[in-house]
């Protein structure tokens, strides 16, 4: 490993994220982690501003864990929320909620905000991000197409970029793309070089 990271070595990683996608962004950065997820209610508070809901999430996910913390120890925790004129647009329990969803964003622009919690024994630290995420429209058997070949039910505002519906609907991303996918790897990567 080299000098940049080399520190870690040592460190236990642990990322309490069951997707697949945080843990594909994470071996990106070369570094060994274990996955242990502690499946926690992701309400938000109804009074809490839509753009604080990230963070939110994400700190909960870590003060919720349940296993102590070795010394050596580091857990990542993370959430991903979609803003649609200051509304949350969650992950779908049904084809018609997701068909509703991306419906509603096709030919705008939308926020999506992710929020990423470092946390050992000694200190705590929360990362978000945020960008802007313009669709086109899109026809409705689009996203029919979209929703019954790609099952979008484990995503916030009920797609992934990083599939065929941001292939062909995303027209422009003001922001880190990866942010939008769930994990902003370049401010990890930052934090975890200081840890």
């Amino acid at each position: 490993m080299e000098p940049f990271l080399s520190k870690l070595k040592s460190r236990r990683i642990i990322l309490a994220s069951n997707s697949p996608r945080r843990q594909e962004l994470l071996k990106g950065l070369e570094l060994d982690f274990v996955v242990n997820v502690n499946p926690i209610d992701e309400s938000v508070p109804d009074d809490l501003p839509a753009e604080y809901a990230a963070a939110y999430l994400s700190k909960l996910k870590a003060e919720s864990y349940p296993e102590p913390l070795a010394e050596e120890d580091i857990l990542i925790t993370s959430d991903t929320i979609v803003i649609q004129k200051g509304r949350i647009l969650g992950k779908p329990t049904t084809e018609m909620e997701a068909f509703e969803m991306i419906k509603s964003l096709s030919g705008t622009t939308h926020t999506v905000m992710t929020a990423v919690t470092i946390k050992d024994l000694k200190k705590r630290v929360t990362i978000e991000d945020e960008a802007k995420v313009t669709l086109r429209f899109l026809e409705e058997d689009e996203i029919w197409h979209y929703i019954r070949n790609y099952k979008p039910f484990d995503k916030a505002g009920s797609y992934g970029i990083q599939e065929w519906i941001g292939f062909v609907g995303v027209s422009s991303i003001e922001g880190s793309y990866f942010t939008v996918m769930g994990f902003p790897q370049h401010l990890v990567y930052q934090h975890l070089k200081k840890w």
